[in-house]
Order: structure tokens, then sequence, then C-alpha cells
């Protein structure tokens, strides 16, 4: 079993369901909704807690697991029509329904959620509780790698350098026969990870208010157009939105830069080659990208008090570790021991690279939340829509790096 307290010293029209938010049966016992995504894709974490507590309590928590893209639109809607679920898992707390959010500071403090990932509002409360963690970190073909002979760090040893990685990738490609070096998800959350391992800062608030990417930040973006050349990394996943994840699971692809939700889902459905874990490239900085879903619970809704009752239940560490296992989540919780079911190893990997990163890698994580309680959301990604620009061909870096400030800029301003 293995501790990872190393994790807390890391981060400084109407809504559409089944039912409403929550309710009583025939019998008087209570029901609460929970809307979230994802759910079954990893194991079904939610769905067996809500059952067990169900079991230990008679109250029924219903899982609405929806897909990623519907889930703002959902809650939204149901801000809009005063029809929120009970509680809910987001990626970002929403300024459109963040004043109808309870305060879970009780639930947070007696539990031992990681301090580090609670963000106060203005009236000192903690409105949102992170699920769990997400890393980003870098999964092979084992199997296209041992028939090349070509080794790769493991979780003891020195990273290599990109200059280093990308040389092994081409030559596995030279000796298999592999179609692609390596596939990224086409993601900013993913192309943060890769651009603080350069050495830079990101896209950061100047001291005029308005947002920048650093100039570190731009030779790391150059340097990614270059891997996208159609050999070492095929362009149409970020520019045509082809699935990275398939492309991987083919076998003809050498490496897949992701995170740490893969790992449920890769034990379970590749059996045609043999996959493992190493560490990511740094040049010269190790770092991933540390990220977190959001649970909330909704005031007006008439089952407040079961709700925050089922949330300090969830969150109570035999629970929570319940459920980690369960989920394949990396722990949000100060202290906590996780055997998981399957891929130990790989779980050990992404934990070791959280806590040899430098401390950017949970930069991202709480700003954006405390962006939100002060009414800064961002609706899309300029990161990510000025990179698929620039990788299309459709304008130049300086461009692309003013864009991307520019763009940053003016949401954040609105």
């Amino acid at each position: 079993m293995r501790k990872y307290s190393l994790i807390s010293a890391l981060l400084a029209g109407a809504l559409v369901l089944s039912g409403c938010s929550g309710s009583d049966d025939a019998a008087g016992a209570k029901s609460l909704q929970f809307l979230l995504s994802g759910d079954a894709s990893q194991g079904g974490g939610y769905q067996a807690m809500a059952d067990k507590y169900e079991k230990e309590t008679g109250v029924h928590v219903e899982i609405v697991d929806v897909p990623y893209d519907d889930l703002t639109t959902r809650l939204r809607s149901g801000a809009q029509a005063n029809n929120l679920p009970a509680l809910a898992r987001a990626s970002e707390v929403d300024p459109l329904w963040q004043s109808a959010l309870q305060d879970l500071s009780d639930i947070a403090e007696k539990e031992k959620v990681l301090p580090s990932l609670l963000v106060r509002n203005a009236d000192d409360e903690v409105q949102a509780l992170p699920s769990d963690l997400t890393a980003v970190g870098l999964f092979l073909n084992k199997t296209l790698f041992d028939k090349a002979g070509v080794k790769y760090p493991g979780i003891d040893d020195k990273p290599w350098t990109w200059d280093e990685y990308v040389a092994a990738l081409k030559k596995v490609q030279a000796a298999t026969g592999a179609k692609y070096g390596m596939v990224m998800d086409g993601s900013a959350h993913r192309l943060r990870s890769f651009l603080y391992q350069f050495g830079s800062k990101g896209v950061q608030k100047q001291a005029d208010g308005s947002y920048a990417l650093d100039a570190t930040g731009g030779q790391a973006l150059e340097y990614f157009k270059g891997l996208n050349d159609d050999k070492v990394m095929p362009k149409s996943v970020w520019v045509s939105g082809d699935d990275p994840s398939a492309l991987f699971k083919s076998g003809q692809v050498a490496a897949y830069y992701s995170g740490v939700w893969q790992v449920t889902d890769f034990a379970e459905n590749i059996t045609d080659f043999e996959w493992t874990t190493a560490l990511m490239p740094a040049q010269p900085v190790r770092a991933t990208n540390i990220g977190t879903n959001w649970i909330v619970a909704f005031d007006g809704t008439g089952v407040e008090k079961e709700t925050k009752e089922f949330l300090s239940w969830l969150y109570r560490q035999d629970n929570y570790t319940e459920l980690s296992q369960i989920a394949g989540f990396l722990p949000a919780e100060e202290g906590l021991s996780v055997t998981y079911k399957t891929s130990q190893d790989a779980f050990a990997m992404f934990n070791a690279e959280i806590a040899a990163s430098d401390e950017i890698a949970g930069y991202q994580a709480t700003t954006a939340l405390a962006d939100s309680y002060e009414g800064r959301l961002l609706n899309s990604e300029p990161l990510k829509d000025q990179t698929i620009k620039y990788l299309a061909g459709e304008q130049d870096l300086a461009t692309t790096v003013k864009a991307i400030g520019d763009d940053t800029t003016k949401q954040y301003s609105k």
C-alpha cells in the first residue's frame, strides 16, 4: 500500500433529467440527483458508492451520467430554470450558478481534503470539493519498445529530455514499422504540461491586467509544431479531431501523452499488446499538469441537508478510499493509502510525477476556480484554439502567441 501524502506538498431549455433535484418516494425516503460525466467509463465508482449508501441509509442517490460536452449546458439550463440537481461533479464552477452553492467547509475540514485544493470565496466559504486528482503522464507501447530494443526511464530513473525521447520514438518506428511515434490529446490541459516541461509558466496575468504566454511558451509551441509532421505525430489529432486513444489502442503508435484516467480503461481493454508508463520528458523542467473535477451541492433543492450528509459520508476516508480504488482516482485527501485493483505500478508512476513536479503543475487547478468565484470564466480555450490554427498553417508563431494572450484577456474581461 502506498501513501500519497506527497501530493499535498506540491499544490500551494430546462434541465432534462429523469426527475427533479430531490424528492420523497411513497414511503417518505429521500432521493438525491447527482449529475456528472464519465462515471461509467471510470469503473462506475460513484454508482457503486450510491448503491452502498442506499443500502446503509435508505436514501437513493440517482447517478445521472451525461456526455461531457452536455454537462455545462445542462447545469446552465438548470440554473436558468431553477431546476438544479442536488449535487454535481463539474470541471469548473460556472458564475451562472455559483451563487446557488452550499458551503462545504465543514466537510472539507473534517475529512482532510487537501488544503492546497481548498479555494475559498470572498465569504471564506469552500463551495467546491475536489473529487480526485488528475495528472498528465506518458504511456508506452511496451511491445514495440521491447521489439526495437529501446530503453525508457522507469520510476527511479533520470527522465529523458524531449530531444532524447523523440530520438527514441524514431528508433522504435524504424525498427518496428510503427505508423507514428506518439499521439497527444488535443487538449489545453495536456499542452500546458508540455509547455511547463520547457520551462514556460503558461498563460499568466500581467501587471497591467492583461494575459500573455511567455517567450519560453512560444519556443515550446514551435517545437510542438515540429513534432506534428505526420511522422512523429499525426497532425490530424489536433487539427481534425482524430481520436488519439483509438490510435494508441490500434498498436501502431509507440507512445501516448495523456493522463491517469486512461489507466483503468487500458487495463481492461488493451489486449493485443503490452503497455506501460514511463517518466515524461523534461527540457529541463519536470512537470505534469494537475487537474481535478469539483463536487458541488446546490441550495434551493429541498434536500440540502441530505445532500451534505451524503457528501460527508462519501468523503469519509474509508468510503473515499473505496471510491478511489473502484474509479482509479488519485486521491484528493491527506494521508490516504490506496491499493488499486490493477495497474498499481502505473498509478505509482503518476504519483511519482506529481511528487517530482515543479510547483507550476498545480497552478491551473486552483486559479481557475478562484477566477470563477470572481466571475471570470473561459468559454473557450485560446491556448488550444490558437495552437490548432498554428498547426494548420493558418497563422505564424508570433500571431499565435499574441492571439492566445489577447483572446484570454478578452474573455476574462467580460
